[in-house]
């Protein structure tokens, strides 16, 4: 009886290391995925920050231009931003879905690989 008893004890502290290697696992693997993808998106994210950074000057620059030439300043300001708006609803309603789709395949493949 006192072996069944020990056996069952042992069996039990044995699932118990089990369980407890296997969660550790789980959650090593899962820090495994989050790095990789958060370590993916910070160069892209710098590279949109410069990119960024480039149309913002460009806009400005292209804003003062064509303020001159229509005779005022603030009318450049308006066509540069009646074009974004543009831009801005063209992407909404033409590319949304492409685009989200884009952002969660790479999502996936880079949480899967």
């Amino acid at each position: 009886m006192e072996d069944k008893t020990k056996f069952i004890e042992v069996l039990l502290e044995r699932t118990a290391d089990y369980a407890k290697a296997s969660f550790d696992l789980i959650k090593l693997k899962a820090s495994d995925k989050i790095t990789d993808v958060v370590s993916s998106m910070v160069p892209s994210s710098v590279v949109c920050l410069f990119i960024g950074t480039f149309l913002l000057f460009c806009s400005i620059g292209l804003s003062f231009w064509l303020g001159e030439f229509l005779g005022k300043t603030s009318y450049g300001f308006f066509v540069v931003a009646a074009l974004y708006g543009f831009i801005a609803i063209v992407i909404r309603f033409l590319l949304y879905k492409w685009l989200k789709k884009l952002v969660g395949n790479y999502i996936v493949k880079k949480i899967f690989n």
